[in-house]
């Protein structure tokens, strides 16, 4: 998928984790951009290490990017049953606004993609707001065909390709924004793909999100819950207990890889 490879990671039930900094990460992006390098960027929660135990393309997808990152406490938990040290979680509402102002200051152009018709161009409002300088060239809403091959999906592509943006940040949930970027990546000018599930939604301020009290404290995962049962019930009630039943099979020695 792209040159550049993963490095200082730990296994969570066979999917690389980063275990670099939201700083480290962030250093990475700007790195990429300058070397005129490309990076595809993925974050890993119990969702995404679920999906990848059950989808072979997912999990490669996730062994393939450039950089992963620990979206959730339950990797954390995971990983620290595991033997293994996750030094910060960091999920995307909480640290866009620190790469938008990497982005601010030395001029990244930016493109938004995901979410209902309006919500995306309200979260680049909410950045530019406080980052006047900063480049989000075009948004567009993830409402559209995204098989690979019809005409929807192409001229997404090609009004992508004509903004020459350096980050492509890409909020479609997964697995549809993971499965997008794998088929097509290729066809894509961008220099950086940054998947950021609902943070379109957070940062536009369309969707409740849980207080600081919960959300720095292992409990995200409850406030999206309460705000959307329906939704969620499955992802975390089942979800959970799946994941963390792998995690101690895998420490008693019962789970390979």
């Amino acid at each position: 998928m792209t040159e550049l490879r993963l490095n200082n990671t730990v296994k969570v039930l066979g999917v690389p984790v980063g275990t670099q900094t939201s700083e480290g990460l962030i250093q990475f992006i700007a790195e990429t951009i300058e070397n005129g390098d490309r990076s595809v960027i993925a974050y890993i929660n119990i969702h995404a290490v679920n999906l990848a135990q059950k989808y072979p393309w997912f999990k490669g997808f996730l062994s393939n990017a450039s950089r992963t990152y620990c979206d959730g406490y339950g990797i954390k938990l995971g990983a620290f049953i595991l033997g293994h040290n996750i030094p910060e979680r960091y999920t995307a509402p909480d640290w866009l606004p620190e790469l938008a102002s990497i982005c601010a200051k030395r001029g990244y152009k930016m493109f938004f993609l995901g979410a209902e018709p309006g919500v995306a161009e309200r979260a680049a409002q909410y950045l530019i707001a406080r980052q006047p300088d900063l480049l989000i060239i075009n948004t567009h809403h993830g409402y559209f065909d995204t098989t690979y091959d019809c005409p929807q999906n192409a001229a997404v592509i090609q009004l992508l390709n004509s903004q020459e943006i350096d980050i492509l940040v890409l909020g479609l949930g997964t697995p549809l924004q993971e499965k997008w970027l794998s088929e097509n990546w290729d066809r894509l000018n961008c220099r950086v793909a940054l998947p950021v599930g609902a943070a379109f939604d957070y940062l536009s301020g369309d969707t409740w999100r849980a207080p600081r009290w919960m959300t720095d404290n292992g409990f995200e995962w409850l406030g999206r819950l309460l705000a959307n049962p329906l939704r969620f019930w499955r992802r975390y009630l089942l979800g959970i207990p799946n994941f963390m039943y792998h995690i101690f099979r895998q420490k008693v020695g019962y789970h390979t890889e």
